[in-house]
């Protein structure tokens, strides 16, 4: 029987882990799973030894938060020597999971990272680390696979899980019903991001584009996709100071995204969710003066967005900073909207994404790869 540690550190992780945890359980009953995650990975039967949030040091400041990271170090070296693990399997959240994975490479484990880290963006001097304290790196996106296998290091691609969360089809006449929608009219989903500072920065600007929509095509309609990190009280003072109308729906970002004609999104993986689904779309990014000053010297990619880094090409347009204001959505989404030779080319890219992301089962040609190296 094999017993395998699962570590994460963050929401996203927390569910890929989950479905992780699942796909090992349906491979070999027998597995027995321990972990650090939230109640997503519980909930799939994962013996929580620590929970995430008590790793948290949000908040903390000066010498507590030091002390509370070194014993963190301390927890996770005791650990990883307190059983004979088969397998650690790190999940994302690499500016710390790559520091355990010292500890467990020390401990003489067996380890793999799942979801791994973004090298190809900023931190290249990380596949030195990675190298020494990872066996094997299982990706998620299809560009990743030559780094790896250029470096040397032991690799597999494994598909997006993004494609075992989104349908592979939608029936929008319904989805249009359900929403309150008619057949015939124009419908731009907005989808601000999942961070409550990234909600208050861009969904001012997305509102003042939709009031430019508006006044262009009056019966343009719009529906905003609300995270389940971002609450009422967060996005009501801010939808009250718009003039147009917007349909709020929880949880459903791919139904917004399929119901609708475009969708203006923040950066992130919504666009490959976008891609996805099939949604042409304008992709937007704005931050702090500072933030976006120090993130020009370690950033080493021509495009921000997952959906033009998997195409390989600009087929989305980006908006970032100084561009990224209600005028240039604007612009953008008139441009995509009322030229159907843009638009269709643009499906067109995005049905090539959607097909070079692999097929669905990423967990469990992952759980395939964690398991045969355990039998091996």
């Amino acid at each position: 029987m094999s017993r395998i540690l699962i570590v994460t550190g963050e929401a996203s992780g927390d569910l890929h882990g989950a479905n992780l945890a699942k796909a090992l359980r349906a491979k070999d009953p027998q597995v027995s799973l321990a972990g650090i995650g939230g109640a997503a990975m519980e909930a799939a039967g994962v013996q929580l030894v620590c929970r995430m949030g008590q790793f948290d040091v949000m908040g903390m400041v000066g010498p507590l938060a030091l002390v509370a990271i070194l014993r963190r170090f301390f927890f996770m070296r005791r650990l990883f020597r307190s059983e004979p693990w088969d397998a650690i399997i790190f999940v994302d959240n690499p500016g710390l999971n790559l520091r355990y994975a010292y500890f467990a490479k020390g401990a003489g484990l067996r380890v793999f990272y799942y979801v791994a880290p973004q090298i190809w963006a900023w931190g290249p001097w990380r596949m030195y680390w990675i190298k020494q304290r990872v066996d094997q790196v299982l990706v998620i996106l299809p560009f990743e696979k030559p780094l790896y296998d250029h470096a040397g290091m032991r690799c597999t691609f494994v598909g997006h899980p993004i494609l075992d969360a989104v349908s592979g089809s939608y029936d929008r006449v319904a989805l249009r019903s359900t929403f309150g929608f008619s057949q015939d009219e124009r419908v731009i989903g907005l989808l601000p991001g999942s961070r409550a500072h990234e909600v208050q920065a861009l969904l001012p600007i997305l509102i003042r584009a939709a009031e430019q929509l508006v006044h262009r095509e009056p019966r343009t309609k719009f529906i905003l996709a609300q995270a389940s990190t971002i609450g009422d009280n967060l996005l009501q003072p801010l939808l009250r100071q718009s003039s147009v109308p917007v349909t709020l729906v929880k949880e459903q970002a791919s139904e917004v995204m399929a119901v609708s004609d475009l969708v203006l999104v923040a950066s992130g993986t919504a666009t490959l969710q976008a891609a996805v689904v099939g949604t042409p779309m304008v992709l937007f990014y704005r931050t702090s003066a500072w933030e976006f000053w120090i993130a020009g010297f370690f950033i080493r990619v021509k495009w921000i967005g997952l959906v033009n880094l998997v195409a390989g090409r600009t087929i989305v347009p980006e908006l970032l900073q100084d561009n990224a204001t209600g005028q240039r959505l604007y612009e953008e989404a008139v441009r995509i909207l009322e030229d159907r030779r843009v638009y269709d080319e643009m499906k067109r890219d995005l049905a090539a994404v959607r097909a070079a992301l692999g097929e669905p089962g990423a967990s469990a040609r992952a759980a395939e790869a964690v398991l045969a190296a355990c039998r091996a």
